[in-house]
């Protein structure tokens, strides 16, 4: 076939463009993987110790590991055992070293992440008031007889923290003892993973409570609980529900950092948390935030679920299309029309806890970070009522954990946390890298943890986050401080530091490499729908080699 000649030209042009546009991208792996960026260094869990810090010790530190190869920290602060420090957390003097970290780690070239709160666990701290903390539905039950008028006060539930508000006060007629059973997971209160399809079973017709019968008493009960109103014929039940915070506090952090975990499902709270904590140091570092400053943390969530917050009426009628004022009752065991309907609810209360925490607590964290240039990391996972996959959408970066000396320990969150990255278009995946018990006892070094490395990286992670440096307030004190029983002791302290740079620049390359291309998996395997979700592949999954994503 005779080609014309603005053809020939044509497909030469086009010809000569992909072989330009070839060769700089094989060019840029060619170099990344020579000399990878910055950026794909390994990191550390950045452990400092009930407030054991001096400068001298932070400098040493960052030198040291800049040394090596480390790229950057996540800093938490915890108790573990070491003696109570001069440095309180967020004091002043704090505060002052905590910018200290930052200029140095600014001249070093090296990246900071900073937990959300001290500990490792959680979003709280002394500054978090009773009204803004984690929430949980209360009550007292009241019986009295029909046919006259009642005229007393009602007493007042269960009170955490000093602080309670009143939601509803409802009444309906006596039904028998029976209550729907596991109703503090079914109502978000713990989590649990609820089967779907599972049904309760079905109450006795006399332990229902007819919806068409329930009667809303809260514009009669005057603020001190006294209420009066003429009782229907027959036996009644006055149930006043409030709510209370839950008391779970932040731990195991310092007593100065130690405080009520915040209300993950209001975004009014965490404004209020954010600012009594992360905008001081954002503010203190101006120009360092969002270029060495970079990032906020959420870990493993260790502080319990919530089942209420004061907007969650309406929010709850905003999400689920329908006023959950006659269905109260159902939180304190009741059965409300049916053991189907009871359970139907009971879903809805758990997807609505789940739906605001991802938007007024994940979500909006990072919102706050990002408008500070900042991202945020999160270990999506943990004991609360929430979509698993989901929240780690809401994560800048999702991080999952691995620990050694107890082998593939929690090797379950590496597909959990590395799916929703896949599906969500998200580059970077983080692991707590080689988290150890008191058995490691410092005899974990790179030769007897790369195959284990190995292993994560199969799975899809590419950012190691060393788990742990403890922070040496000394000079030359060996081996200095530790973590409690927790290893892998990873800190210049020890005899091999100097050692890991060929180990550092192998991590480097693998992660450089790992964050080009697209991921490919070989199944899709089906996670349940609801809240409390999470996602573990099955067993056959796990052991054969397949690659799995939710």
């Amino acid at each position: 076939m005779r080609i014309k000649a603005p053809a020939r030209i044509l497909a030469t042009a086009l010809m000569l463009n992909l072989i330009s546009t070839a060769v700089p991208a094989a060019d840029r792996l060619a170099d990344g993987f020579a000399i990878p960026p910055p950026d794909c260094r390994p990191w550390v869990y950045w452990f400092w110790l009930n407030g054991n810090i001096t400068r001298e010790g932070i400098t040493l530190d960052l030198e040291a590991m800049k040394r090596v190869g480390i790229g950057g920290v996540l800093i938490m602060e915890v108790d573990q055992g070491a003696p109570l420090g001069p440095v309180p957390f967020a004091s002043d003097m704090w505060r002052e070293l905590f910018a200290h970290v930052l200029r140095e780690a600014a001249r070093l070239g090296l990246q900071v992440n900073m937990n959300n709160d001290a500990g490792w666990c959680g979003s709280g701290g002394p500054w978090v008031r009773p009204e803004h903390a984690m929430q949980k539905v209360v009550w007292s039950v009241t019986e009295v007889q029909g046919g006259q008028e009642f005229s007393g006060t009602l007493p007042q539930p269960p009170a955490v923290a000093g602080y309670y508000r009143d939601i509803a006060v409802l009444a309906f007629p006596t039904p028998s003892a029976f209550r729907i059973p596991d109703i503090a997971p079914k109502s978000a209160l713990v989590r649990g993973d609820v089967m779907p399809g599972a049904r309760s079973p079905e109450a006795p017709s006399d332990a229902m409570v007819r919806r068409d019968a329930i009667v809303d008493l809260t514009p009669n009960m005057a603020p001190d609980g006294s209420l009066r109103w003429n009782v229907p014929a027959g036996r009644w039940t006055i149930l006043r529900l409030g709510h209370t915070p839950t008391g779970a506090m932040n731990a195991p952090s310092p007593d100065s950092g130690r405080g009520l975990e915040v209300d993950k499902l209001s975004k009014a709270a965490l404004d209020a948390y954010w600012d009594g904590f992360l905008a001081k140091l954002v503010a203190d570092s101006p120009d360092l935030v969002g270029r060495t400053f970079v990032a906020t943390h959420i870990d493993s969530w260790e502080t319990g679920s919530q089942n209420w917050t004061p907007l969650f009426r309406e929010e709850f009628r905003r999400l689920r299309g329908y006023d959950p004022l006659l269905y109260l009752p159902i939180y304190a065991g009741y059965v409300v029309d049916s053991s189907e309907v009871s359970d139907r609810f009971l879903y809805d209360v758990r997807q609505t806890v789940s739906d605001l925490l991802l938007q007024n607590y994940a979500g909006h964290m990072r919102e706050l970070a990002r408008r500070h240039g900042m991202r945020l990391t999160i270990e999506a996972y943990g004991d609360t009522t929430v979509d698993n996959l989901a929240y780690a959408a809401r994560a800048d970066e999702p991080m999952a954990e691995f620990w050694s000396w107890t082998p593939y320990g929690a090797a379950s969150t590496l597909p959990e946390m590395t799916g929703p990255a896949h599906f969500y278009g998200k580059t970077v995946v983080g692991a707590e890298a080689f988290t150890a018990t008191d058995a490691e006892k410092w005899l974990g070094h790179p030769g007897n943890i790369k195959a284990m490395g190995d292993w994560a990286f199969s799975l899809g992670i590419n950012r190691f986050v060393f788990h742990r440096y403890a922070l040496q307030p000394w000079r030359d004190r060996r081996p200095g401080m530790s973590m409690g029983p927790w290893g892998l002791h990873y800190e210049r302290t020890q005899t091999w530091w100097d050692q890991t740079v060929p180990w550092h620049r192998y991590l480097s390359r693998c992660q450089f490499l790992l964050r080009q291309g697209q991921p490919v998996v070989d199944i899709l395997s089906i996670a349940p729908e609801g809240a409390a979700r999470t996602f573990n592949p099955p067993s056959p999954l796990r052991l054969s080699g397949y690659k799995a994503d939710p």
